[in-house]
């Protein structure tokens, strides 16, 4: 997709308070495109739909949609968790979600179909993969009402091609599943999916080869204890016993690719080679994942360009950040490139698609543990803004004048050799016979 197009998409936005950052949507409460207003009326009537329940956290584009994803942190009020925005028609600042394919897929409670998702991903095979935790609530009032499954959507058919569902050794009592990452090989069939378990300390790798799963366990995904408290949004409260939780995948390239990932009460970042990830757990996997420096800031979200330039959001600091992945891992290697104490209060996920880093903020905090105006505040933002442009004059444009070779290792003195620019594999398009794990129709669900 060209440059030119996606301005075109974009159309006008509005500057943010950073300057930087320019804000796509804004919305006081979330609405949806239902067929037509008397059902609306209807849905709200009968508690199908309560605008005060919905809050959006995961992002992800593909060329003229923009997902976004709605978890059902109550048991009633948000009649859809995958939704998506067209871009490339005319819309308010505040557009209504349109459900993901349809609205059947997106019913509550429905274990073939998505109850409640986080976090979303495409692929470079034109697939949208989406994690369904089978929840509903939040803390203590979760219900796990359908198991852990993972799903695949054909983008260009708007197909539901993959479902999945994790094997009972791969959850314990306490997971739950937040993040993914999608780590595309050689082909389109090539393909291992990341899980984070952010409660159940875990990292779980799907393969679509194989068809198989496997979870791994290490004392890098638990939470730090002296990282528990968080500050954000005026609130001060304690998130103690957050583990993994935030990924990114080092670029494509003839070098095994890398998995960066951190727990969220920590500021320490990790990774791991994703040969060690793909070859299942063994008495050696353990030793290869590898400590790196420290940030700032709490994050949920990180994502690495093709150019090897990190992006993260910094919770406690309502702020984007950067750092090149050519320097080592330190908060000397970073900065802030994007900050708002009004419009990034948690800025909640980051995306890079088509040269531009995507930020949507949701005020997460203060849903959760005190109580949101949805009438007279904005709530929840979308931004967006050029890659190149964010960096230019930082830190994170600079190019290494040290050795590669010396203690100036791009991952520091424990690291490997330095990250090589993206090359370009020959991707076989995908497959259009289904690739379920079994049939999604005409299967009726049975729990036990």
């Amino acid at each position: 997709m060209s440059a030119a197009i996606v301005l075109g998409l974009l159309g006008l936005a509005g500057l943010s308070q950073s300057a930087q950052l320019m804000q796509k949507f804004a919305w006081r409460a979330i609405d949806y495109a239902f067929p037509s207003e008397a059902q609306r009326m209807q849905a709200m009537q009968d508690g199908f739909y309560i605008p005060e329940n919905n809050l959006p956290v995961g992002i992800e584009i593909w060329k003229n949609k923009l997902f976004i994803s709605v978890p059902r942190w109550t048991d009633k009020g948000v009649p859809s968790t995958l939704n998506y925005i067209p871009l490339d028609v005319a819309y308010s600042t505040s557009p209504k979600l349109n459900p993901y394919p349809d609205w059947a897929t997106n019913e509550q409670g429905n274990c073939n179909g998505i109850t409640t998702t986080y976090r979303i991903r495409v692929d470079e095979c034109d697939r949208l993969w989406v994690l369904d935790s089978g929840t509903v609530g939040i803390g203590n009032t979760t219900q796990q009402v359908c198991p852990y499954a993972l799903h695949a959507f054909d983008l260009k058919t708007d197909r539901h091609i993959l479902r999945y569902q994790f094997k009972d050794e791969d959850v314990n009592a306490n997971t739950f599943i937040a993040n993914i990452a999608v780590d595309v090989g050689a082909t389109c069939s090539d393909v291992h999916v990341y899980a984070s378990d952010e409660l159940g300390y875990g990292l779980l790798v799907y393969s679509l080869e194989q068809n198989d799963s496997w979870r791994f366990e290490h004392g890098f995904f638990h939470p730090d204890p002296l990282r528990g408290d968080f500050n954000i949004g005026g609130l001060n409260f304690q998130w103690e016993a957050e583990g993994i939780f935030g990924m990114a995948l080092t670029p494509r390239g003839p070098m095994d690719r890398l998995l960066f990932f951190h727990p969220l009460a920590s500021n320490r970042e990790f990774f791991v080679p994703t040969s060690v990830l793909k070859a299942k757990p063994n008495k050696d996997s353990y030793r290869q994942f590898q400590a790196l420096g420290e940030r700032t800031s709490h994050s949920t979200s990180e994502v690495m360009t093709d150019d090897g330039i990190m992006f993260f959001n910094m919770i406690d600091e309502n702020a984007v950040g950067c750092w090149n992945s050519q320097t080592p891992y330190s908060s000397e290697n970073q900065e802030v490139v994007a900050k708002d104490d009004i419009g990034l209060i948690f800025p909640s996920d980051v995306r890079v698609r088509y040269g531009h880093l995507w930020v949507i903020s949701d005020r997460m905090p203060n849903h959760l543990i005190d109580k949101l105006d949805f009438v007279n505040d904005v709530n929840f933002r979308i931004f967006f803004a050029p890659v190149e442009e964010l960096i230019r004059g930082t830190i994170c444009d600079a190019r290494p004048s040290y050795d590669h070779n010396g203690y100036g290792h791009p991952l520091g003195p424990n690291g490997i050799s330095h990250l090589s620019p993206a090359a370009t594999y020959p991707l076989q398009p995908p497959s259009r016979k289904p690739i379920y794990s079994y049939p999604i129709s005409n299967r009726p669900y049975h729990r036990g």
